[in-house]
This record gives structure tokens, C-alpha cells and sequence, in this order.
């Protein structure tokens, strides 16, 4: 959809409303320049994670290893 900007301007409150309903784009025609108002979602920083299965086995097993003979006073590095 084109609108020129005073029909913008008399039905911008309507306009957006369709855009953000519809999700279709509008086209602003000022000064022989095209401007466009386009919905933009806003997705959660945490939608990019991607799921990952760094642990194989039971857990419960991690808590009765001995990590005695791998680590030793001294190794420690900041």
C-alpha cells in the first residue's frame, strides 16, 4: 500500500494499526523519496539459544566421581 504523507498524517493512528495487524508494509511518498513503516518483531535474546545435550548419562553419577588423581594443590591458575 502508497500513501502520500498528508493521508499519513489524517489516518497515521488507523495506518499503523493495519501494519501492525496485517503485517504488510506501507510506502510513504514525500519529496519523490519513499519511505516504508514495516512491523519488526522483537525477539528474545534468549529464542537464539540453541538447545544442547552437553551432558550424556546420569547426573547422579558426577557426584560420586573422584577428581582426586586429576587435580592436585598448585594446578590451580588464575
Amino acid at each position: 500500500m502508497t500513501v502520500t504523507a498528508s493521508a499519513l498524517r489524517q489516518n497515521i493512528y488507523k495506518t499503523l494499526d493495519r501494519v501492525i495487524a496485517t503485517g504488510i508494509p506501507v510506502e510513504i511518498v514525500r519529496r519523490r523519496k519513499r519511505l516504508r513503516i514495516i512491523p519488526v518483531d522483537q525477539k528474545s535474546k534468549l529464542s537464539n539459544l540453541r538447545k544442547r545435550d552437553v551432558l550424556k548419562g546420569d547426573p547422579e553419577s558426577l557426584v560420586h566421581l573422584d577428581w582426586s588423581n586429576e587435580w592436585g594443590p598448585g594446578e590451580w591458575k588464575e
